[in-house]
């Protein structure tokens, strides 16, 4: 690794580690003075390589919260949640008025979680399909293998990716996943059914869940956040909003996809932009 990289990366915990100091003797000082305040339990969900980690980030910058992120083995085994009475734990102890943790290994059980962590609210953040293909085949591989693995298993008791799948889109993939589908395909059908999810629990009629556009995250930062902020209950400040940049749009060529797969990707891609009508996020009401 070059010696400019080991710097800025040393630069970055070092800075991390600093604010997440300054926030812990805060909110301490806050719960000696007097009650701690009623907590907040927000989940970011919704599709791998959508932009939930600069939404971690961002939260993670506002004093008043407390964000456990998937790389944090207390709350997390391999990326996916640990037993719930460990997380319960963790918000138990939370001295911060918004408990914040990911659930993309869990998006497809996000009313189940809003319900057991109450009071609780999610944001779901929406990218465009094209740029979250070409993300994960930078991050990810063996993508094709694991989408045949889905549609040979109904795995609601096996391996996260294969549950919350529902019969009907259960038929879209036995139709659309072919011996020879190549990672670009199969991850855009991962897009597909993890965002399927949102609308088959009913999401977009749930006043708990907020869906975040990412394009108009990174192209409106601060119209963007106030929206997220307001929803969460916290007040905007422009610390929270560093980092956030748009060149990750359209920064590579768009994959090739197969014109089935295209469409039905296209075809949910539309009902979110129904509901985003044009604004940074949408939430039920």
């Amino acid at each position: 690794m070059p010696a400019e990289t080991r710097f800025k990366r040393l630069v970055g915990l070092v800075g991390r580690g600093g604010l997440l100091v300054e926030k812990a003797l805060y909110q301490r000082s806050r719960a000696l003075l007097g009650k701690p305040p009623d907590r907040l339990h927000l989940f970011v969900a919704g599709m791998q390589r959508s932009g939930t980690n600069m939404i971690m980030d961002v939260l993670e910058r506002h004093i008043d919260t407390v964000v456990y992120h998937e790389r944090d083995a207390r709350a997390f085994d391999n990326y996916q949640m640990r037993d719930r009475q460990v997380i319960h734990g963790l918000a138990d102890h939370s001295l911060a008025p918004v408990f914040v943790i990911k659930a993309l290994c869990e998006s497809h059980e996000l009313s189940y979680l809003m319900d057991d962590f109450m009071p609780a609210k999610a944001l779901w953040v929406l990218r465009n399909y094209r740029d979250v293909v070409n993300s994960m085949r930078v991050s990810f591989g063996n993508q094709a293998n694991q989408v045949k693995w889905v549609v040979a298993n109904k795995g609601e008791s096996g391996w996260w990716l294969g549950r919350g799948i529902s019969e009907e889109t259960r038929a879209v993939l036995q139709r659309l996943v072919r011996p020879d589908i190549d990672d670009a395909n199969a991850c855009a059908l991962q897009w597909y059914f993890r965002n399927k999810t949102y609308f088959e629990q009913y999401l977009e009629s749930d006043p708990r869940v907020l869906l975040v556009n990412y394009d108009a995250l990174v192209a409106e930062p601060d119209r963007s956040l106030k929206a997220v902020l307001d929803f969460v209950g916290l007040a905007y400040n422009r610390r929270v909003a560093q980092g956030i940049f748009s060149t990750s749009v359209g920064r590579r060529s768009p994959p090739v996809i197969d014109a089935e797969i295209e469409s039905v990707c296209d075809g949910l891609d539309q009902e979110f932009r129904r509901l985003l009508s044009g604004n940074v996020c949408y939430v039920a009401g």
